[in-house]
């Protein structure tokens, strides 16, 4: 059996923001390996360091010191129009804010990113980005505005935007963060979805009962990692179940 390779490595990873009047390091020597085909929970409370773990593994930021490799490629040796092609090849987003175009319908804000790539690689994007929408559920309300979705309906057209360029590595930030605890969960079924389907997940969260989710939890205090150990893994859809019918 073919062992799982590291989607992500980070070897003594360091940040360090630089006011003027006082310098905050933010990251303290970060040793992180997450595999393919992992869904992992980073915890912390604010100031922790997870949110500038986040932007430095999505090739949003660079680290002051030490490395970082995404599928053993080294991330610190790239320019930034080389880690723009890697987050748009490899890395999808979701975040707390959904991040949706007011004024514009899912089905092209799920576009977005095909829209964007470089490679010149022929591209069947209206078919690849209804499939995205099909994926969370949602090729009905392609031509619904943000405002005529709910919460959680947003949501998944955040993630069918992430996934829609096929990524190897989904990153949330605070994904639950704006939602009831019904959609919360509703979201957790469909991450441990598309996790069964092999997509590595690292989500930054702050909620115990949304982190018992994932397979594995991180926990940060202070800019470095204080416990790294396995999560409940809770079966989502049993915990729907379980609650009380909304029309209750």
């Amino acid at each position: 059996m073919e062992t799982p390779h590291p989607v992500i490595r980070t070897r003594d990873l360091a940040k360090v923001y630089d006011t003027g009047a006082v310098k905050v390091e933010a990251l303290r020597g970060v040793e992180l390996e997450i595999t393919a085909g992992e869904f992992v929970a980073v915890m912390g409370a604010s100031g922790s360091g997870k949110s500038t773990l986040l932007n430095i593994l999505g090739c949003l930021d660079y680290p002051s010191r030490g490395d970082y490799f995404i599928d053993g490629v080294h991330m610190n040796t790239l320019g930034r129009d080389q880690l723009a092609d890697i987050r748009n090849q490899k890395i999808g987003f979701v975040f707390q804010g959904f991040n949706l175009l007011p004024r514009t319908c899912a089905f092209e804000n799920v576009e977005v990113p095909l829209l964007y790539a470089r490679d010149n690689v022929p591209r069947d994007i209206p078919a690849l980005a209804l499939a995205a929408l099909g994926r969370v559920g949602l090729a009905d309300r392609r031509d619904h505005f943000p405002n005529q979705l709910s919460g959680g309906e947003q949501q998944r057209v955040a993630i069918a935007r992430a996934l829609v360029n096929r990524p190897s590595l989904l990153l949330a930030d605070e994904p639950t963060g704006n939602l009831d605890s019904r959609t919360s969960i509703e979201i957790m079924i469909l991450f441990q979805e598309l996790n069964r389907q092999g997509l590595t997940i690292l989500m930054v969260t702050h909620e115990h009962d949304i982190s018992g989710y994932a397979r594995r939890i991180v926990e940060f205090r202070d800019g470095r990692i204080v416990r790294d150990h396995p999560a409940e893994c809770r079966d989502a859809v049993a915990d729907l179940a379980r609650m009380p019918s909304p029309e209750a």
